[in-house]
């Protein structure tokens, strides 16, 4: 192994990435734009859904029920509607994703002691969302429910209106959350986002990189000097290694000084895991290059196997442990759950050495795998 030669491939790899301007905008412009372009395009909050009611008893306790809805942040008031007839084509044209029905008789059952019964119509096309609305919609219903029930002990037993709802709800719920305090999606998205585009770029450029000589015929002259396979595949992705590496910086300061994502980890522990991973996703292109001939097919290969099941399979949007039993078991063999972890768990949760020493391990693992994989499968002789 000798250090001259594989720094010669090197620097010559490095200058080729700087003269191209299509490999020099996939190395440095790319990864933050993506980083931007997601970050905007994505989020999980549901907030300030579109809803109108319809108020068919025009009653005080009706107002009053309809104004927990409408000072709610959650919910964004779009009007009154006149009858239910005319719900349906603001619903099909999305203009609005929650309707209120309060019927006729709504005050008169109320003061009677009766149930007065409540319509909500909700847009069930994106499952997720609507569980979340439908939650909002009990959790304001239940607080009206609870302050009517208060008046009316207050009032039976003479009773302050604060005591009176401490005895019909005795058990006060108080919940927080951990790691995330405020509950923003951005905060658990950006760490994820660092992930999904270093999954992504690095093999990208590697696996083109490579095949790009094999089109062009220059990869036979490293086939007829004296540089060795290891000397090469080290000296080619080294560069790709380094400007990985560089943009996790640039990613890791985006995610925490644009979108504010907390970062209460071991910076060295994130440092490490991050160089590791790089060295993985490189290998991935490097495995991809050896089977790949051309470009095109380099290009369209690398996100299928690499962008596609990183997003199902890494815990991204979805906890590994609400996938089925399969599911999981191609989540474990992928390096992107492990990196996703390590991620979470520097940025939200304050994650160290002795909570994150398995994930690096395993990526350590598979940087070596890979490596060797692609030692082996790569030959220094032009293939008939």
């Amino acid at each position: 192994m000798n250090a001259r030669r594989i720094l010669a491939v090197a620097h010559k790899e490095w200058r080729g990435i700087l003269r191209d301007r299509l490999f020099f905008a996939l190395a440095f412009i790319v990864p933050p734009a993506l980083m931007l372009i997601f970050g905007y395009g994505l989020s999980l909050d549901v907030e300030h859904i579109p809803f109108v009611i319809v108020d068919q008893d025009r009653s005080a306790l009706s107002r009053d029920y309809s104004y927990g809805f409408i000072g709610s942040r959650y919910f964004d008031f779009k009007g009154y509607a006149a009858n239910e007839r005319d719900l349906e084509p603001l619903l099909k044209d999305s203009k609005i994703r929650v309707a209120l029905i309060i019927p006729p008789g709504f005050q008169r059952n109320l003061h009677a002691g009766r149930a007065a019964h409540v319509q909500t119509i909700i847009d069930g096309t994106i499952p997720a969302r609507a569980q979340t609305t439908k939650g909002y919609v009990a959790a304001i219903n239940s607080y009206f429910s609870m302050g009517l029930l208060a008046e009316h002990v207050s009032r039976l037993r003479g009773l302050p209106l604060r005591e009176a709802r401490q005895r019909v709800q005795p058990v006060d719920l108080e919940v927080r959350y951990l790691y995330n305090q405020s509950a923003k999606s951005i905060w658990s998205l950006a760490p994820k986002l660092i992930m999904l585009i270093m999954i992504f770029m690095p093999p990208l450029m590697t696996s083109v990189g490579i095949v790009r000589e094999k089109e062009t015929g220059s990869i036979y002259n490293i086939y007829s000097s004296t540089v060795s396979r290891g000397e090469f595949l080290i000296g080619k992705l080294a560069p790709y290694v380094a400007i990985s590496s560089a943009n996790i910086v640039v990613l890791w300061l985006l995610a925490v000084q644009y979108y504010g994502a907390p970062f209460k980890g071991n910076p060295f522990v994130f440092v490490v895991a991050s160089v590791l991973f790089a060295i993985c996703t490189t290998g991935i292109g490097l495995l991809l290059s050896v089977l790949l001939r051309t470009q095109l097919a380099a290009i369209v290969v690398t996100t299928v196997t690499t962008m596609i099941p990183a997003l199902d399979y890494s815990g991204f949007l979805m906890p590994i442990e609400a996938l089925d039993r399969g599911g999981g078991v191609v989540a474990r063999l992928l390096p992107a759950m492990y990196y996703t972890n390590i991620v979470v768990g520097t940025f939200l949760k304050g994650g160290g050495w002795d909570a994150l020493m398995g994930d690096v391990l395993i990526l350590a693992g598979y940087a070596i795998a890979l490596f060797i994989a692609g030692y082996v499968l790569f030959n220094k002789r032009p293939r008939a």
